[in-house]
């Protein structure tokens, strides 16, 4: 049974908040993410064989952001969280299918939102 700390006060608690939604990040960047919508995502693919619906991009990307927010949201106990986590995923993706930022740095933004996250909630910026 999870008991995740919805107000941390202690460093163990915001550090137990924290990898939280480092393995709900894993879980939606990874297995939940599969092998169709990580390609489908990014505008630029063009599939070599067969001719996709105009727009699939949008739907894929969306979808994916959206499991994102939805661990965001169930982690932290904030649909505010998820809204960010929304938002700032889909600028982020959309910002590496452009090849303006690499993995690394995507994945590093990632994460540093998530230290954001638990830094808010933990200085009662977001109730």
């Amino acid at each position: 049974m999870l008991n995740l700390p919805q107000d941390p006060n202690t460093f163990s608690e915001c550090a137990v908040l924290f990898f939280a939604l480092l393995i709900g990040h894993a879980l939606a960047d990874y297995p939940l993410q599969g092998n169709f919508l990580a390609t489908h995502k990014n505008r630029n693919y063009r599939d070599p064989v067969r001719q996709l619906p105009e727009g699939l991009w949008m739907h894929c990307l969306f979808a994916h952001c959206l499991i994102h927010a939805g661990f965001a949201w169930c982690i932290t106990g904030r649909v505010f969280f998820g809204f960010v986590e929304l938002v700032l995923h889909l600028m982020l993706d959309l910002l590496k299918g452009e090849k303006r930022i690499g993995f690394q740095t995507d994945q590093f933004l990632h994460t540093a939102s998530k230290v954001l996250y638990v830094v808010a909630i933990q200085q009662a910026w977001v109730a």
